[in-house]
């Protein structure tokens, strides 16, 4: 029989992987990564810890700003930090709550620790 326990975090583990998807966010693999920068439009990549406080505090306005008309054509990947250590090397970002835009193949913002809606809402545009 399971244990209450084990049912609730069986259930936080079920809820936080379909978090990103719900939240705009493409499945995050090196060769979706890279699709997406050939296909040349906008690409966002959020590095997220699960643990971590400032990408919480992220996270809804990464929702909410990817649920808007405006970017539509952004293709957007949450970067787990604990377990996709070798991406973040290729692609210098070493640190937690960071996100990053590229452009045309190439990166266009970025910005860490960074919960400031508008400056976040900026950044993203600055990729369009």
């Amino acid at each position: 029989m399971i244990s209450r326990r084990m049912t609730l975090l069986l259930a936080a583990g079920i809820a936080s992987l379909s978090a990103p998807a719900s939240a705009g966010y493409s499945p995050f693999g090196t060769a979706n990564f890279r699709a997406a920068l050939e296909a040349g439009g906008p690409v966002l990549v959020h590095i997220d810890a699960s643990w971590c406080p400032t990408c919480r505090a992220q996270k809804p306005i990464l929702a909410k700003l990817l649920s808007q008309r405006d970017f539509a054509g952004v293709r957007a990947f949450a970067v787990d930090y604990d377990t996709e250590k070798a991406f973040m090397r290729e692609i210098s970002a070493p640190d937690r709550s960071t996100i990053i835009m590229f452009r045309n193949g190439g990166e266009a913002a970025r910005s860490t620790g960074d919960t400031a809606e508008e400056r976040i809402e900026a950044l993203i545009r600055s990729a369009l």
